[in-house]
């Protein structure tokens, strides 16, 4: 199959400004989600399978530039232009509590034992909130030297890995001692920043080249230069052999890891792409971008497996089935939308894709 003809992606609505961050959980009992960030201040939760909206965390008065959801997706963070960073209830949609900040909040994660939220933004300190106490002050990791981009725990919650908007590099922080231990070094500023799941390897964008560093040693294992600036890159979660990357150019593209073969080329989105994820599965990735918009693809459309798809879900061995009803029962908090779903839109354009041929 030539490498252009893809897949049409699920389409996911709804934002009214630009997508600048996604996140997915880790599959749970009733499957897996997919939360997002925007300038519209109002951040997304979807099923991660369908990309069907389950409800819209509802509080924030400025752009949010970070979101993430607890290990069993119970719980939401976001972290905000109004100078707020709030958990939120992702059963019901409700505020649990706003942390208060002197300037704007570009990053937040929570602690993979997830008692503890961690944020960094403009103010060039990371904070780290005590959940268990949330009107406790936070303790504050100060001396990074730029305004803070991206921030994520690592090591069992032992380190903590943050990047900033005006320097490159990307620094592991000891969370004991609050100090520097290891700078990675890069020539342009880090706009994206993941562990993988397994813990293995750091991925992270920065101009136009994606790095793959040694979580543990810390070493450069993998740098691949990018057909244009990219701002976003994230690793297939379960066999580590495919990468996707998104920027400027409005294309998403996914690579073999290890040779940094172009594998396929996604074009739909009308605006540069500022993030991209894989879901905790590898079989889908989502982007977001300046126009507003979430698209979903299919990884699967690029390989030879024994998957099938029904409707957009894929149902081959070991892949997770949850209907957006059974999500809905458990989000009893949430209405469910009545627009179209991402679906039912992906479902018309093929149909249209079929009568106008």
């Amino acid at each position: 199959m030539d490498k252009r003809k893809l897949g049409v992606p699920l389409v996911c609505h709804g934002h009214s400004r630009p997508v600048v961050d996604l996140f997915y959980s880790p599959v749970t009992p009733d499957g897996f989600f997919l939360i997002s960030a925007s300038k519209d201040s109002s951040p997304m939760l979807r099923n991660g399978e369908t990309g069907d909206w389950i409800g819209t965390f509802e509080g924030h008065k400025g752009a949010v530039w970070s979101c993430c959801l607890d290990t069993n997706a119970l719980r939401a963070a976001s972290g905000s232009a109004d100078f707020t960073a709030r958990i939120w209830d992702a059963l019901t949609g409700d505020e649990l509590h706003s942390f208060e900040h002197k300037h704007i909040v570009r990053a937040c994660a929570f602690s993979e034992n997830t008692h503890r939220l961690l944020t960094g933004g403009i103010e060039k300190v990371l904070r780290i909130f005590d959940l268990n106490r949330p009107d406790a002050a936070p303790r504050e990791v100060e001396k990074s030297p730029g305004s803070i981009r991206t921030a994520q725990w690592l090591h069992s919650d032992q380190t903590i890995l943050s990047s900033c908007t005006d320097i490159g590099g990307v620094r592991l922080w000891d969370v004991r001692s609050g100090k520097i231990v290891q700078t990675l070094e890069t020539k342009s500023s880090v706009t994206s920043a993941e562990v993988s799941q397994d813990g293995r390897y750091i991925t992270t964008a920065d101009g136009s080249s994606v790095k793959f560093w040694d979580a543990n040693h810390f070493g450069l294992v993998r740098s691949f230069n990018m057909p244009c600036v990219v701002e976003s890159a994230s690793l297939e979660p379960k066999l580590g052999n495919k990468f996707i990357a998104g920027g400027e150019d409005m294309w998403i593209r996914l690579f073999d890891f290890h040779t940094g073969e172009e594998i396929a080329c996604n074009k739909g989105h009308h605006g540069p792409v500022h993030c991209v994820r894989f879901s905790p599965g590898g079989e889908s990735y989502a982007s977001g971008s300046e126009d507003g918009t979430i698209r979903i693809w299919q990884t699967t459309y690029h390989e030879d497996n024994d998957s099938s798809s029904t409707n957009g879900l894929i149902t081959g061995n070991g892949k997770v089935k949850v209907t957006v009803d059974e999500v809905s029962r458990k989000i009893e908090g949430f209405h469910v939308s009545k627009e179209r779903t991402a679906t039912e839109e992906k479902e018309d354009v093929v149909n249209t894709a079929t009568t106008v041929a």
